[in-house]
Parts: structure tokens; C-alpha cells; sequence
């Protein structure tokens, strides 16, 4: 039973965007492994911008800069 942990960013993903993900994650595992999509599980956590760093610097200081 494949398990698919996506982590992204809380920036108002759809709630289409995210069952397109599901989708094309289970089929993705489907093509190359062979798994079997009705016990593959996909589960999606959206963390908020100030829990997530890159480089040393949260994800909300780095999307200000890029605004700028």
C-alpha cells in the first residue's frame, strides 16, 4: 500500500488543484510501479508560510522580497 505525503505551501490551493494532485500522484504510481490505486493513499498538508524555511529564511519573507 503506497502512502504519498505531498507537503505545499498554504497559498489558497484549490480544492481541483489538490484532487488533481491525487489523481495524477495515484496514477503516476499506477504507470511506473504498477500499484494498485484503490489501496494507494495521498494526503496533502498545507503548512503555513511562516512554518516553512528555505535557506534560513521563512517562505513569507522570501514571497515579500520577490513582490517587491
Amino acid at each position: 500500500m503506497p502512502y504519498v505525503n505531498i507537503k505545499i505551501t498554504k497559498e489558497g490551493a484549490t480544492k481541483e488543484q489538490k484532487e488533481k494532485l491525487i489523481l495524477g500522484v495515484t496514477q503516476l504510481l499506477v504507470d511506473v510501479l504498477g500499484k494498485n490505486p484503490a489501496t494507494t493513499v495521498v494526503t496533502i498538508d498545507e503548512v503555513d508560510m511562516d512554518n516553512w524555511g528555505i535557506g534560513g529564511i521563512q517562505v513569507s519573507e522570501l514571497r515579500k522580497k520577490t513582490k517587491s
